[in-house]
């Protein structure tokens, strides 16, 4: 049996991007960090006595006799494309899916660590995070960009850079207080509801061209941002700033990106306090980050009393093996 986890992510800069029709042609950045909230993946061969052949638990039950017949597409397609019988996975995780975390690729991480563990291979950062991306992409046809998969995978705080020939992943390197003072300022909540981020991208996929002027400028935000945080001479609270400028950017790539529920919250955490804050993902629902100094905190959870606030650290693990016990099994046929 393995169980694996993987982190979610929060991007703060760059988003939009790191999709494929964008940064082969201009370039693409993103700066995300992940924090300690995960998604946990258990997997094991189901032994041979059962009248199915594949068990899969999330929010339903799938039994099947075989893997084609798995509904859950990321786990069909991650399961053929390791070969993968016989197999029972089970997901859980700290927070709901859907909700701009980048939830879906964390489970794709996971599910590949687990797997490759089962196997008895190890596989590096690098290699889960692009067959992911392929998996999700490629295998399982869903719009969207790769960042997500990348920093799941990597884990850390850092700068994501994409070009047409691959992508390089730097860490963004901060004073240590300086860090901690901006986890301290960055305050996350949930909206309520969630959202299939895949649509809202199909969208953003379709209007690329058209909107290029603004995601040159949310990539020049990048340099912008990373800029302030290296310098430890810099005024943190022009971070806040600047997220208010790329939400601003971000909520005109397609109207589907916010909500009239989304403007009325983002406006009133502003008007109490917050410096800046987005929409985690895609939009459309899920999570809001916010940045607000010390002294407005208790403002903004007032204001935003309606929404579940949920506390956070960083992490810088990354996907991680969290229990491992070899198998002496032989698998079947289907």
């Amino acid at each position: 049996m393995v169980i694996c986890r993987a982190p979610f992510r929060m991007s703060f800069f760059g988003g939009g991007t790191d999709y494929k029709a964008f940064f082969d042609e201009h370039g693409g950045s993103v700066i995300s960090t992940t924090f300690d909230k995960y998604c946990y993946v258990t997997a094991r061969h189901l032994p041979g006595f059962f009248d199915y052949k594949n068990q899969v638990n999330y929010s339903r039950i799938e039994r099947t006799t075989s893997v084609d017949e798995i509904q859950h597409p990321a786990v069909r397609e991650t399961m053929k494309f390791l070969d993968m019988k016989n197999m029972y996975v089970g997901y859980d995780a700290d927070l709901p899916a859907r909700s701009g975390l980048g939830s879906s690729s964390s489970f794709v991480v996971s599910m590949l660590n687990a797997f490759y563990a089962i196997k008895g291979k190890y596989v590096d950062k690098k290699r889960i995070a692009d067959e992911a991306i392929y998996i999700e992409r490629v295998l399982c046809k869903e719009s969207g960009g790769i960042q997500d998969q990348i920093a799941t995978s990597f884990g850390g705080f850092n700068r994501i850079d994409f070009h047409s020939d691959g992508y390089s992943v730097k860490p963004v390197i901060m004073d240590h207080k300086r860090k901690q003072l901006l986890e301290k300022n960055l305050l996350l909540f949930f909206t309520g509801f969630t959202r299939l981020s895949s649509e809202i991208a199909t969208e953003q996929e379709k209007s690329t061209k058209k909107s290029t002027a603004d995601l040159l400028e949310m990539l020049r935000l990048v340099d912008a941002a990373e800029q302030i945080l290296t310098d430890r001479h810099s005024d943190l609270d022009e971070f806040g700033r600047l997220l208010d400028h790329t939400w601003q950017l971000k909520r005109k790539l397609t109207s589907k990106i916010s909500t009239d529920f989304v403007d009325e919250t983002y406006e009133k955490a502003r008007a109490a306090g917050a410096l800046g804050g987005k929409l985690m993902g895609a939009g459309g629902g899920g999570f809001m980050v916010f940045y607000v100094p010390e002294d407005a905190q208790q403002r903004v959870k007032q204001a935003l009393s309606h929404l579940l606030y949920v506390p956070f650290d960083f992490e810088d693990e990354g996907c991680k093996i969290m229990y491992y016990v070899p198998e002496e099994y032989e698998v079947g046929g289907q």
